[in-house]
């Protein structure tokens, strides 16, 4: 494992880079915001683990971009700032795990062993196909920039559908994914759904049926 330590403190980066090196985990410093970006951009890092108050562009605009140019390393916020909202902003900003100073080593190092084991290809923190814009840590559904409102498995739907990116979903798939286990397969949930869904989002319609196969959305 190749980590990327973001900490201005220089003391405290460098004791973490130490105790990492005794769990036989690689560690780089960068003490700034640029710094950070320069290393990520020409560096293959499992992990970056990010303070949030730094020099130069801020953690968060670090986060920012290393998610933007779809960096395939994950990012452990560490900060000072243990508040909810704190925590929300940072995983809205695409950060996979969150880790508030003060901290044990011990954890650090078993959290970031999790992130390792996660499969490589991160999914995107704001889905966008064919005009629909799709946010869901902040429960919001755009369609060529027009607020749409939708209630919970409606948006649900239509999350399962942008993560298809256009592939067809079979409406089996879609109760499976988008209702519990107690949902009756032999329902018209789905379409009813679909069809209250369509109207939602306007015409065009962005959602279609792909008779005796299923749905998917996009272009004609």
């Amino acid at each position: 494992m190749r980590v990327l330590i973001v900490e201005d403190e220089v003391y405290l980066a460098e004791a973490i880079r130490a105790g990492l090196r005794l769990e036989a985990i690689a560690a780089d410093l960068a003490f700034d915001g640029d710094a950070a970006l320069e290393s990520v951009a020409v560096n293959d890092y499992d992990i970056v683990v990010l303070d949030r108050d730094i020099p130069g562009p801020s953690g968060d605009e670090v986060c920012r971009q290393i998610v933007a140019q779809g960096l395939r390393c994950r990012v452990l916020m560490l900060t000072a700032a243990g508040e909810l909202d704190d925590k929300v902003a940072g995983f809205e900003l695409g950060a996979d795990d969150y880790l508030t100073k003060p901290f044990e080593l011990r954890e650090l190092v078993v959290r970031l062993r999790a992130l390792a084991r996660r499969p490589a290809e991160a999914l995107p923190t704001v889905l966008e196909y064919a005009g629909v814009r799709l946010d869901p840590f902040r429960r919001e559904v755009y369609r060529f920039g027009h607020y749409v409102k939708l209630n919970r498995k409606q948006f649900s739907v239509l999350e399962v559908l942008l993560r298809a990116e256009g592939g067809v979903i079979s409406a089996e798939s879609l109760l499976e994914q988008a209702w519990d286990e107690n949902a009756d397969p032999f329902s018209n949930a789905v379409r009813i759904t679909i069809s209250t869904l369509r109207k939602r989002l306007g015409d065009p319609w962005v959602i279609h049926t792909v008779p005796g196969v299923g749905y998917r959305i996009g272009e004609r």
